[in-house]
């Protein structure tokens, strides 16, 4: 299969994946694979292969926003054929405290898509079966790849969004930071930005739950977000246009 593979001892700037042939993915017990018909393209793929997050494999397929089509491993509630979405949680320990307690989120032993296991700048991916979302027949592919990320979450990669976010917030309100990566947050005057009981607070990812609720939601509501295709082989192209926020609206590669 071709595959957009990054590779953390030899990429370079504005060059970061190359395009290669790799063995297709055998699905192991518990895990289908998909046949990638899109995959949308996140800052947080530009934060790995930047380096701001610290590579876990030295090489890794990125990619954490797949739709694709069940081809083997199906099960009940994935028969084959079936369109299903991923993202950034691929799966979680099940045992520890927080999974135990209903917070998979915050799980102790994540497997992030796209980071430490392959993702969707590919033509194929093997993802746990559990954490493959049915989608909705009213949701294209391209239109809902980036919901499975951006739409479930908010996203502020910058510090300067979170203080432009407290100058508009209301006395006890919470300004709310979904980002693995955040860059420094500048000086802000406390007395007029967090007294008043304001609030900062992270949240880390979103449970399967968080995704099947905001799907439903997307096809009620009719969200076509707008979006910007791109070939696998323009996958840096893809990368560079999400960086200097060069295109009205969602980079999507398309397959």
């Amino acid at each position: 299969m071709r595959a957009a593979v990054f590779d953390s001892r030899s990429n370079k700037p504005g060059n970061w994946v190359s395009i290669e042939d790799l063995p297709r993915p055998q699905p192991q017990s518990g895990e289908v694979l998909l046949k990638v018909m899109a995959c949308g393209v996140c800052r947080t793929d530009l934060h790995i292969v930047e380096g701001d997050l610290p590579p876990i494999r030295p090489r890794i397929v990125p990619g954490h926003q797949i739709v694709g089509e069940v081809v083997a491993g199906a099960i009940p509630g994935l028969p084959l054929g079936t369109r299903a979405g991923v993202s950034w949680m691929g799966g979680v320990d099940g045992d520890c405290w927080f999974c135990s307690h209903d917070m998979e989120n915050l799980c102790d032993h994540p497997v992030f898509t796209g980071y430490s296991v392959n993702g969707g700048y590919a033509e194929y991916a093997s993802v746990r079966a559990d954490f493959a979302i049915p989608l909705p027949a009213g949701l294209d592919d391209s239109h809902v790849a980036p919901l499975l990320c951006a739409g479930i979450i908010t996203f502020a990669p910058s510090g300067k969004v979170v203080v432009s976010a407290l100058s508009a917030l209301r006395k006890g309100g919470v300004v709310a930071i979904n980002a693995i990566h955040l860059d420094q947050m500048p000086a802000f005057d406390y007395d007029k930005l967090l007294w008043g009981e304001r609030q900062i607070r992270s949240v880390a990812n979103m449970t399967r739950q968080d995704a099947r609720d905001f799907l439903a939601l997307a096809k009620d509501l009719n969200f076509r977000p707008r979006v910007v295709p791109f070939s696998l082989e323009d996958s840096n192209k893809a990368l560079e246009a999400v960086k200097h926020e060069t295109e009205d609206g969602s980079a999507v590669i398309v397959l």
